[in-house]
């Protein structure tokens, strides 16, 4: 579905079929458990699990379960209010109560590195100004 001026707008809930695993993707691999990780947090939807190359004393990536290659990808609105629910159980479960940042990149150029979309919870010390 598009606007006059071209701009997708997102179907109503329920009504969008998740988009199934990637083969080759090693996010994909984590959220059907082919692939061992530290689960923080999991729902229907979306999983959270500890950084493997921690850049704070916390760092937990948030990712659906789903196949989505980027936050702009059509990703169901249930599913982004999903992630963020996670998120805030991440910060909750983790004892983030001082503050914590989320980040998310769309694409190489803002380095993006794994291409299924997902959020950073970082924390645990102060965070200053720069990205971490």
């Amino acid at each position: 579905m598009a606007t006059a001026q071209g701009h997708r707008v997102p179907e109503p809930l329920g009504t969008i079929e998740r988009n199934p695993p990637m083969s080759g993707c090693i996010f994909c691999k984590i959220a059907s458990h082919e692939i061992p990780s530290t689960v923080v947090y999991e729902d229907d939807l979306v999983i959270a699990f500890d950084d493997l190359n921690p850049q704070a004393p916390v760092h937990t990536l948030v990712i659906p379960k789903a196949h989505y290659e980027n936050i702009i990808d059509g990703v169901p609105a249930e599913t982004l209010a999903a992630t963020m629910h996670a998120v805030a159980e991440v910060a909750r479960i983790k004892g983030l109560d001082e503050g914590f940042r989320v980040i998310s990149n769309k694409g190489e150029a803002a380095g993006q590195t794994v291409m299924h979309v997902h959020l950073h919870v970082l924390g645990g010390k102060p965070l200053g100004e720069g990205l971490v």
